[in-house]
């Protein structure tokens, strides 16, 4: 076998692990594809004689695309909070499936992708290549410019804003969760009386002007109404997942793993009293996102 067909098989025997770590790092199918390509061109232009692993140098690579993708990504962070969620349709307008980006979201976690893409670049590459690869803090620290040292506190920062500082009360939080777990359930399945069965009958739902097409702010008041809106909602809820949300169990809706909105919630007696639908930019910024356990 030529040197060219020995890269090409060695590259293909590790595609799967670097996609795994371009989507952590990017939560986009398309973006990850993306920057595996770029690693495989790279792989193809360098001189590899004196490589002694080469899976460490992919990594590397891959790990060095995807941080100069998020920089880019974090200079225009405004325009993606700002940008409307698309209708469902067959096939997405950057090339990937919405059903595959769906279900390797729902697989590596939702709320993850979200929570991770607060962070910024370094902690969210720091944070990746570490606690989900293992990969040592002396390979990180050259990709990110930083000592070994400051690799791990930069982790650990992201850990933290990963866990969640507040610290609730466990049953309520079992409780809370049950709650919108079932209201959740209800809306995929198009259930009404499974949602009217969890919402309070003076329920009312507040959604600020970014969520609807008209720009103005809508208020859903009383039972049917609010039911009648989540159902018809449902084609929307394969990119929703539960997250805390100011430490308290909400909805986190995103599309590609970026976020778009979010679904907070009142509940008293196990029943929905109240739901603030957010979908503002400022607001967004300003929410307490972490992800929950279990």
């Amino acid at each position: 076998m030529d040197e060219g067909g020995w890269l090409t098989e060695r590259f293909e025997e590790h595609r799967t692990r670097l996609r795994a770590v371009a989507y952590r790092m990017l939560g986009s199918v398309s973006e990850a594809d993306d920057a595996v390509q770029e690693a495989w061109l790279r792989l193809n232009r360098a001189d590899t004689s004196g490589v002694e692993n080469l899976p460490a140098w992919l990594t590397t690579v891959v790990a060095r695309v995807c941080l100069n993708m998020l920089r880019t990504r974090a200079s225009h962070r405004e325009e993606s909070l700002d940008a409307r969620l698309p209708e469902p349709v067959a096939g997405d307008e950057d090339g990937a499936d919405p059903e595959q980006e769906a279900l390797l979201a729902d697989s590596v976690g939702l709320a993850l992708l979200v929570v991770l893409d607060t962070l910024a670049p370094a902690e969210r590459l720091a944070f990746v290549l570490h606690d989900m690869f293992a990969v040592p803090f002396d390979e990180i620290a050259p990709m990110i410019e930083r000592s070994p040292a400051a690799a791990r506190q930069l982790a650990s920062r992201a850990r933290r804003r990963v866990r969640g500082g507040t610290v609730v009360a466990e049953a309520d939080l079992t409780r809370q969760r049950r709650v919108v777990d079932a209201f959740l359930a209800a809306a995929r399945g198009g259930d009404f009386e499974a949602l009217v069965a969890v919402l309070d009958p003076d329920v009312v739902l507040r959604a600020d002007k970014a969520v609807g097409p008209t720009r103005a702010p809508i208020v859903l008041r009383g039972v049917r109404n609010v039911a009648k809106g989540a159902r018809l909602a449902s084609a929307r809820t394969p990119y929703t997942q539960p997250a805390l949300i100011n430490g308290a169990v909400g909805l986190v809706m995103a599309p590609r793993g970026r976020l778009f909105l979010v679904l907070s919630f009142t509940i008293t007696d196990d029943r929905i009293t109240e739901i603030d639908v957010i979908a503002e930019p400022d607001r967004l910024r300003r929410l307490d996102l972490a992800v929950l356990d279990g």
